[in-house]
């Protein structure tokens, strides 16, 4: 346990979910160290998870106990400035999880310095990504701060160990031996991780999903729904103005109802193993196809394709940890600069897993049915296709002259 070593007497401020782990780390800290904890849980918009969760962490010992609020902040200065980024991290995930950790870093630095804490800690594992989102935020704003993950550390050597732990000393947990799975849910998304799960070609059980129902099992009637963006962000459904936080829960239940956002994934962590993940994004599914679609009519080629570059860089920034950089900063000023024409309505049919797009329609839309149409209002000038066909290849018909050439040369 070199890691933990000068821990005795510490105080603590704890990153606690109230779950299995963070549960395990707030009893298992004061009993091998005599720490003071203090426990930091932020509000992300989880729906179950933070019932009861001061009492709970007052109950293991803790010294404090802070439930923040982070609902609104979240959705307004993380989720949407992924959002109009268009970030899906290998093209699939919405990036739910990698999204609330620095901002619970954030709360967590916040808190400690309140509370005069000299280490913080979290829940996380040795080979996951999370250790280094919480390491980095929390050293991105606070390099003086001892940052500790028992779980690199102790000597439990599986999450049934853990559950047999909490067992012996009445710790209430929602894990058990016959449904073992990891879960982190905030208002983008959920995680699931562990179990059957781990075995890429077992079909994920039922019980393993928290917020979406079964493709099969959703509405035989299809239903449509129209989004309104304003600068790339979502302001309204179905005409109707609405907050952040409430417009992405409505449209949690609402396309989770039709079996929306269910993500089953193989994909590369950053310490460089394959995981399977499971995730729930019924809200942010919906979002992300709106909005690319929204952007299909209302940003130019080049920027276009400049943007789905930058796309990918910044999933793969957020998801390794690098919210606090200066690069995150000037992708944004990119993507907003880009976002002032992403503005208008798209209305998407949902239905049983599925979705299409029913009507497109901006203000700065750069569709023109004139240039596009093969009717009589055609206005395109067809002959210039021609000189322009001409130069365009001119690389390929230079190329094609030259190759018998090379050829003939290599025979002799």
């Amino acid at each position: 346990m070199n890691g933990l070593a000068g821990l005795q007497g510490a105080r603590i401020a704890l990153a606690f979910s109230g779950g299995l782990d963070t549960s395990v780390i707030a009893s298992w800290l004061q009993e091998e160290f005599g720490a003071e904890i203090v426990t930091v849980s932020g509000d992300l918009g989880q729906e179950k998870e933070l019932k009861g969760i001061t009492e709970k962490a007052y109950q293991l010992g803790a010294k404090a106990a802070y439930h923040v609020d982070l609902k609104k902040q979240f959705a307004e200065d993380f989720v949407f400035h992924a959002l109009k980024a268009g970030a899906l991290y290998e093209g699939v995930y919405p990036l739910a999880t990698a999204l609330g950790r620095p901002l619970l870093a954030k709360a967590l630095v916040e808190i400690a310095r309140k509370e005069e804490c000299t280490v913080v800690a979290h829940g996380c594992t040795g080979k996951g990504n999370d250790q280094v989102r919480f390491d980095a935020g929390v050293w991105a704003l606070a390099p003086d701060l001892r940052v500790i993950a028992p779980v690199r550390h102790w000597p439990f050597k599986s999450r049934e160990d853990e559950i047999a732990y909490c067992a012996e000393r009445g710790i209430p947990v929602s894990a058990t031996k016959a449904s073992p799975y990891s879960i982190d849910e905030n208002l983008w998304g959920t995680s699931i991780e562990c179990g059957v799960l781990e075995d890429p070609t077992v079909a994920p059980p039922e019980d393993a999903y928290q917020r979406t129902v079964s493709p099969e099992q959703a509405p035989n009637t299809p239903e449509e729904i129209a989004i309104t963006f304003k600068h790339g962000i979502p302001v309204a459904l179905n005409e109707e103005a609405i907050g952040a936080v409430d417009l992405i829960t409505m449209l949690n239940h609402l396309a989770g109802a039709h079996g929306i956002g269910r993500l089953d994934m193989i994909e590369n962590r950053l310490v460089g193993i394959k995981s399977r993940e499971i995730y729930e994004a019924p809200g942010a599914t919906l979002l992300h196809f709106a909005h690319s679609e929204l952007e299909r009519i209302t940003l130019d080629k080049w920027t276009a394709h400049a943007k789905a570059k930058l796309s990918q860089d910044y999933a793969e920034l957020v998801y390794n940890g690098l919210w606090f950089s200066p690069l995150r900063t000037a992708f944004d000023a990119f993507v907003d600069e880009t976002q002032t024409r992403v503005n208008g309505i798209v209305v998407v049919k949902l239905y049983k897993g599925t979705m299409s797009v029913r009507s497109r329609q901006s203000p700065n839309s750069l569709y023109d049915k004139a240039l596009a149409s093969y009717t009589a209002e055609d206005t395109f000038d067809h002959s210039a296709g021609e000189g322009f066909s001409k130069i365009f290849s001119l690389p390929l018909r230079t190329l094609a002259r030259t190759v018998p050439a090379v050829a003939e040369h290599e025979l002799v």
